[in-house]
């Protein structure tokens, strides 16, 4: 990842409608950036703007979420893209509130929902 900015997208699965939809409306500023992303959140990502470029880590409960946390705690990943669905309990909701609190010590720019991810999403620098 190195020389390029990196872009983390993950969804809960009740949000990754959604998150491809985001995807595929805003393919040309995407474009700009190297993404990771979990295992399914990627691939839904890849299925609905298929240029891409994505790279899928494991899905969120089975490590994917402190993948993406340890990227940014070593400075690879830029900002964090994270559409929450609050509505559902969650399993693996410990790991979900420490990406959220790494993304806070380290400051990189984060949006947990559509609303904000399409006002954040043309500010970034890539």
């Amino acid at each position: 990842m190195a020389g390029s900015k990196c872009l983390a997208l993950i969804a809960h699965d009740q949000k990754k409608d959604d998150m491809a939809a985001f995807a595929r409306a805003n393919q040309d500023l995407l474009s700009r950036w190297k993404i990771v992303a979990t295992g399914t959140t990627g691939g839904r990502v890849l299925d609905a703007a298929p240029d891409l470029d994505v790279t899928r880590l494991k899905s969120g409960p089975l490590g994917g979420d402190q993948q993406i946390g340890a990227l940014i705690s070593t400075g690879e990943v830029d900002a964090l893209i994270f559409f929450v669905d609050p509505l559902t309990p969650m399993p693996h909701d410990v790991d979900v509130k420490a990406l959220m609190r790494l993304a806070i010590v380290y400051d990189i720019p984060m949006a947990l929902n559509h609303a904000t991810a399409i006002k954040l999403l043309p500010t970034l620098e890539a």
